[in-house]
């Protein structure tokens, strides 16, 4: 079984805080869409679902994770 990384799963600390950010923050919704569209297709790649060469999925990976390094900064400037 592939695990997910969705950023509620990622952060469930922030759960409220990504809601909030979600509704009044368009800079934080459309990186939190990024994320998701990038993070289900790495999904579907490592599930077996999708076929692509090694480097395209590493290069996905690593936008992924950048994109999770900027929403969770948001989040910390965000919290409490």
């Amino acid at each position: 079984m592939v695990e997910k990384h969705d950023l509620l799963h990622e952060f469930p600390e922030y759960r409220d805080q990504i809601h909030d950010l979600k509704m009044n923050d368009r800079h934080f919704a459309k990186l939190f869409e990024e994320y998701t569209d990038v993070e289900h297709e790495v999904h579907g790649i490592e599930s077996g679902s999708e076929f692509v060469n090694d480097e395209y999925l590493e290069e996905r990976k690593k936008q992924r994770l950048h994109l999770k390094d900027q929403l969770y900064q948001m989040l910390k400037a965000n919290a409490g």
